[in-house]
């Protein structure tokens, strides 16, 4: 990985709970509460057109989930301290006050892989209420990390 690539992993990283490690090839999610949705969005472009292994190894929340969207499936491992959290997409105004996006909410379910769009729709939906996908339900949609 060039340098100023790894460099950029890392800062970002320490914004979202992310670890980049140059060795072996791979990015490692020890725990991230989500935020700002273009913030995740650039870095999980920079992933996925790195080609390298992403290792969720610990809460990744709401934006953080995107990466599951950007990054293929077979460069996506899990551990057993792995939990992905989904809720319905917000936008906060002015005032600092909370707003459903409906049709943004669409869009992001729409990106999930179908196994992660069935396992939410049977869970409820996207609502406003953090849904978590852990354990053997994770399991059985990713692989568990060597």
């Amino acid at each position: 990985m060039p340098r100023a690539l790894l460099k950029t992993f890392i800062l970002a990283g320490l914004a979202c709970g992310l670890v980049a490690a140059e060795a072996a090839a791979e990015i490692r999610i020890l725990g991230s509460p989500g935020g700002q949705v273009g913030t995740f969005l650039d870095l999980f472009e920079r992933v996925r057109d790195s080609g390298e292994r992403v290792v969720i190894d610990g809460p990744c929340l709401s934006a953080c989930t995107l990466v599951l969207s950007l990054v293929p499936n077979e460069r996506i491992c899990v551990t057993r301290r792995a939990i992905l959290g989904f809720h319905a997409a917000r936008s906060v105004d002015r005032r600092g006050r909370m707003h459903a996006e409906p049709e943004a909410s669409e869009v992001v379910l729409e990106a999930y892989p179908g196994a992660v769009r069935s396992w939410i729709r049977r869970h409820g939906g996207l609502t406003a209420r953090l849904i978590l996908l852990r354990g053997r339900d994770l399991t059985a949609i990713y692989r568990a990390c060597r």
